[in-house]
């Protein structure tokens, strides 16, 4: 039988209804557990008083010891100031916790990286940068999330600049990863090359111009780009932009280099005859129109990662004749979303101690994403991995801990065998304690939704 409308926007519904359910069944996501052995209250001399002050001084003696006598090597802050939460906005730091949470979740079953949600009492990007500095010698690595842009720019530009440990925001990086992973092989499906195809990008927050600078990197054209901001399409006549370039030097510098034609209008204009759009941009269902997208040219690809909601259902797409529909949910195919790559990300880099995570590291990550979806088979609603395909996560950490070394920005050197095993060990014992936990109740069971 056919689906009807009303049932699939049910369906599109029911994860939020759960989650108010499950929320305040669990009061939280996340807990502290022991990794060492206790054996009698007599091991406590170990690994606290008197034991514990001889790998403190080893530790002042050289401060990499942190990385191998604390868990800093395998441990990350996730760091927010509330203000850009999914598509809700500036919630503030307490309402951005269960996001913050989820992460964490995120980071350890996928990727077994231990991660700490951190939500700061502050919106000025030089507190947030010094927090987050204070932070780091009890962190391997920091993942910036949900701050505005374009602030989180600045943020993240200075703490990698000036801090010793890998600094990633997950909503810039992080989803141009997914996003170029996804269009490698939707434009393999569609027989296209990326030199050659025309691109539209509705939004121009932090995610787009991340992903806009990772796509132009890897050999997408500028000069085939349009761009749609809140007001228009972005071109060097627009009034306001030239008038305030030194608010959004971001979006000033991308009107320099796409849209020579200066084209101008609004959505329609700029998806009119477009081989692929990319849109993170506002909530839908209805920010992008049906009889839009009829406009677009054949074999159309569209990517439409609004969250919670898409800019337009994929079923109206579909029927509008866009061949390739993607969105940031799991509960529609291709699925568009972080969550396939930072864990696997973080890992590699954890696991070569890499001080940063360059662009270079990210489209690595983004080639390797893709071609495990590849060797599955790629097809119209296939184009990338799901969570559930465990191994993408071990295969990204490879590619990760790899480009590292080969950049010199690894204080470890291990082989391809040695990444691949230390991936596998590290995701296997997160989920197989996950699971022994949910076997021994220690985990309650799911109540009746």
């Amino acid at each position: 039988m056919k689906t009807t409308r009303e049932e699939l926007i049910a369906k599109a519904r029911k994860p939020a209804e759960d989650a108010m359910k499950l929320h305040p069944f669990y009061r939280g996501k996340m807990q502290t557990m022991p990794k060492c052995a206790i054996r009698d209250f007599n091991d406590f001399a170990i690994w606290y008083s008197p034991g514990v002050a001889a790998p403190c001084k080893a530790i002042q003696a050289d401060k990499e010891n942190s990385f191998v006598y604390t868990s800093r090597w395998n441990t990350i802050a996730v760091v927010s100031d509330g203000t850009r939460v999914l598509g809700l906005g500036d919630i503030g730091p307490e309402a951005g916790m269960p996001v913050m949470e989820g992460k964490a979740l995120l980071f350890k079953y996928l990727g077994g990286v231990d991660a700490v949600p951190i939500c700061l009492g502050t919106k000025d990007p030089e507190e947030i940068i010094k927090a987050v500095k204070w932070l780091q010698p009890s962190f391997g690595g920091i993942n910036l999330e949900d701050i505005a842009s374009p602030k989180c720019f600045y943020i993240l530009d200075r703490l990698r600049k000036e801090m010793e440990i890998p600094v990633w925001h997950d909503d810039q990086q992080g989803t141009a990863v997914v996003t170029l992973a996804g269009l490698i092989n939707a434009l393999k499906v569609v027989g296209k090359k990326k030199e050659d195809v025309k691109l539209a990008v509705i939004g121009v927050g932090a995610a787009n111009i991340a992903i806009l600078r990772v796509l132009f990197a890897d050999g997408f054209k500028p000069e085939n780009t349009i761009i749609v901001d809140s007001k228009s399409i972005l071109h060097t006549d627009r009034i306001d932009l030239r008038e305030r370039q030194d608010e959004n030097p971001y979006k000033w510098e991308l009107a320099q280099k796409t849209n020579p034609g200066k084209s101008a209008g609004w959505i329609a204009e700029a998806i009119k005859d477009a081989n692929v759009c990319v849109s993170l941009s506002k909530s839908g269902p209805d920010t992008i129109k049906p009889e839009w997208l009829k406009k677009m040219a054949k074999d159309a690809i569209l990517f439409a990662c609004a969250n919670p909601i898409p800019e337009v259902w994929p079923w109206e797409a579909r029927e509008a004749g866009v061949r390739i529909v993607a969105t940031g949910r799991s509960d529609f195919p291709n699925q568009v979303n972080n969550s396939v790559g930072f864990p696997g990300i973080f890992r590699g880099a954890l696991d070569v101690r890499a001080s940063t995570i360059t662009d270079e590291m990210c489209i690595a990550a983004a080639y390797e994403i893709a071609k495990c979806a590849e060797d599955r088979g790629l097809s119209e609603e296939y184009i990338i991995p799901t969570m559930a395909e465990w191994e993408v996560f071990v295969r990204t950490a490879v590619a990760i801990g790899s480009k590292a070394i080969e950049q010199g920005i690894a204080r470890l050197k291990l082989t391809p065998e040695e990444l691949r095993q230390q991936a596998e060990k590290m995701i296997k014992e997160s989920r197989e304690t996950t699971a022994l936990l949910m076997k021994e109740k220690r985990i309650p069971p799911v109540p009746e939704l």
